[in-house]
């Protein structure tokens, strides 16, 4: 339920209200999907009346009356922290944070309440949650002087209690027991420990660092910095801790919520040339350790390797610093591997490491296989090999904590005007399409003119535009079907191209006709039918996107359900294009060489060499008019004016093809009049 609710610039007093009972993260039916709602501005949640928040902790699977609750990471801002930016997390059952969407903007408003910027979620059935259990989180000041907050501590928990009293939630802070606990870790001098010993521990270490992060209202990328930097020295210790002298080889592996861990171990009788692939539920690794124990004194080595489910947490994607502004999205868990106990720690080769993607894969995004660097993600030595939807494999040149980050474009901003102006110039255009083919359908045409080549532009053009315009309008539910999205490209390539292969053929349907300057000949005309033309037209069109579809099956379903730009597969329709658009403008100049030669010749009567003049006229705008705005579709991207004027010529190509054939033909506006007054006669009887 939506209601609209105050009017200022401030969000905390213009907000939309949104209150649904079933968003409630106790609510466990499921079928609700906010990709299908229209978002525009800040919301504040209720439940029943009742002031509610996004939560910003996990939500379990199949809550809030849908598939895959959305929730917030990074906790609430205060008053004082303004409007920042959370990212969105949608837990799938077995990671709380499995899928991404577009992040948020949060705002802390008087009267202990958040109102939210949200937008549409990138993953159809998940939609936000709601939570009011009455607990808020409190900032601790101490007094000094003449400044009352003059000393801050760790925020503390408070609830509202009926009969108006409080109660709170004082311990030890989370970011005092997390410290202390890594301290006594990196002072442990055991070299060998028993793997019960150290899972325990690594258990214990995980869980301080989620509360110590559940604690903290925000923290500075310092600090997350700092504390990712401790956890990953601390893990690598206890590791290490679990590599033992031997002969041969041997092998220890442990798999926790938070942590999953694999060492192998080789000696100098070592029988293998390659130790296996070393694995875990969402990455594995390929090391030459045979080699690198070749090049020990001691004909030995050892490698650790663990994958982080959660230390995204800490070691955020943002840490990635680009030059361009882009939304980054971590696609794999954070690995580390490392030597312990090893001397010499020089790689032979490559390492390989398979990522699986643990969000949805976006094949317009960009990938980057990059290593931790103490304070930021970095993508020197390493590089991506092979990736597809479901993986991707990296290779890099070192061994240090890798992950695997995606670039996307921020999602461009809804602009309700071009919106409209679309969804009009193109109902116009449609309406003149249909006139258009009326005209040519029903109206007495010259025996010598051929309309077999108008009749099917204007019905590929119709189809194509119809389909783009209702495509459009229904986006958000067509687009989480990606197989429905690809095939609707695919249609659209189709009838786009048809057009322009029409387009062609009425070109040398004209060629002919210059020639001869006569009607065609009877021999001529049996080829040009309209069953041949016809299987000519759509057939060429229907070869290019089958053979589209066999080389580069992934190129369709873009992110408005069109030719993905991405590996150049745009030119599958713009090759083909430039080819007929080159072609016809050859055909036009042999046209005019033609006419030119008959104007000379005088051979030719004054009124077919007038009319065959016009025509070739005609067809000439048509050429340029249906293909010249693809062409200036290549320089819209980036300028808002050439983005109008590319939706204005191209949506109106069915007005100007009405115009110059039936318009602008005197026989036509003839027959037009002829219709108006019989319509006139009838109506008067």
């Amino acid at each position: 339920m939506l209601i609209t609710a105050y009017t200022s610039i401030d969000p905390c007093y213009n907000y939309t209200v949104l209150d649904d009972p079933w968003r409630a993260t106790n609510n466990t039916s499921v079928g609700m999907c906010d990709t299908s709602v229209t978002w525009s501005g800040w919301y504040r949640l209720f439940i029943n009346n009742v002031s509610a928040q996004i939560p910003d902790t996990c939500v379990a699977f199949e809550h809030c009356g849908t598939r895959f609750p959305l929730w917030i990471r990074g906790g609430h801002p205060t008053v004082q922290d303004g409007v920042v930016t959370r990212d969105v997390c949608g837990n799938d059952g077995t990671y709380c944070c499995y899928y991404g969407s577009y992040p948020i903007k949060v705002k802390a408003c008087p009267g202990n309440f958040y109102v939210y910027e949200l937008i549409v979620p990138t993953l159809c059935n998940s939609a936000y949650c709601a939570v009011q259990d009455g607990i808020v989180t409190r900032d601790v000041c101490g007094d000094y002087s003449s400044y009352c907050c003059y000393y801050g501590s760790y925020p503390i928990k408070v609830k509202a209690c009926p009969g108006n009293y409080y109660v709170y939630e004082l311990s030890q802070t989370s970011g005092e027991c997390f410290q202390n606990l890594l301290e006594q870790i990196e002072n442990i001098t055991v070299q060998v420990l028993p793997l019960n010993i150290v899972t325990n521990i690594l258990t214990v270490a995980f869980n301080a660092s989620e509360k110590m992060l559940e604690s903290l209202l925000s923290a500075n990328p310092t600090e997350l910095a700092s504390y990712g930097n401790r956890m990953l020295k601390t893990s690598k210790k206890l590791i290490s801790t679990l590599v033992k002298p031997t002969d041969t080889s041997d092998k220890v592996s442990f798999t926790l919520s938070t942590v999953e861990g694999q060492i192998f171990m080789v000696g100098p009788n070592v029988a293998v040339k390659k130790i296996p692939q070393l694995d875990t539920t969402y990455s594995s690794v390929d090391i030459d350790l045979i080699g690198i124990a070749k090049n020990n004194n001691e004909r030995s080595a050892a490698v650790a390797f663990m994958s982080f489910n959660k230390m995204e947490n800490l070691l955020k994607p943002d840490f990635f610093n680009t030059s361009n502004d882009t939304v980054k999205t971590m696609m794999s868990t954070v690995i580390s591997v490392t030597l312990p106990k090893t001397t010499n720690t020089k790689l032979t080769k490559p390492v390989n490491f398979t990522f699986r993607h643990i969000r949805e894969f976006d094949p317009n995004g960009s990938l980057s296989c990059v290593y931790w660097n103490i304070s930021e993600w970095i993508v020197d030595g390493c590089s991506v090999l092979k990736t597809n939807s479901s993986y991707t494999v990296c290779s890099c040149v070192h061994l240090s904590t890798f992950a695997l980050i995606m670039q996307t474009s921020r999602p461009r901003e809804i602009d309700s005007l071009l919106d409209l102006l679309n969804l009009v110039c193109v109902s116009v255009g449609l309406v003149f399409f249909s006139l258009a083919l009326l005209t040519f359908a029903f109206c007495q045409w010259s025996p010598k003119v051929n309309n077999v080549a108008r009749i099917n532009i204007c019905i590929s053009l119709l189809l194509a535009h119809l389909l783009f315009l209702l495509t459009q309008q229904f986006l958000s539910i067509i687009r989480p079907h990606q197989v429905l999205c690809a095939a609707i490209s695919g249609i659209l390539h189709f009838f786009f191209l048809s057009g322009f292969v029409w387009m062609f053929i009425e070109a040398v349907m004209l060629y002919i006709c210059v020639r001869n300057l006569s009607q065609i000949s009877s021999k001529r005309w049996k080829v040009l039918r309209s069953g041949y033309l016809c299987v000519i037209g759509y057939m060429i069109a229907l070869v290019v996107v089958c053979v589209s579809v066999g080389l580069v099956p992934e190129g369709y379903g873009s992110e408005h359900c069109w030719i993905k730009t991405d590996k150049g597969f745009v030119w599958s329709f713009l090759g083909p294009v430039c080819i007929i658009l080159a072609a016809n403008t050859f055909l036009f100049i042999k046209i005019f060489i033609s006419l030119n030669s008959a104007l000379k010749s005088l051979n030719a009567e004054v009124s077919q060499m007038k009319q065959t003049k016009i025509m070739v006229f005609k067809t000439l705008a048509q050429c340029v008019v249906l293909g010249c705005p693809w062409i200036l579709g290549f320089f819209t991207e980036d300028s808002k004016g050439l983005e109008i004027l590319f939706l204005i010529v191209n949506s109106q190509q069915g007005t100007f093809i009405f115009l110059i054939y039936c318009v602008l033909n005197n026989e036509v506006r003839q027959q037009y009049m002829k219709f108006f007054r019989c319509l006139c006669c009838l109506k008067k009887e």
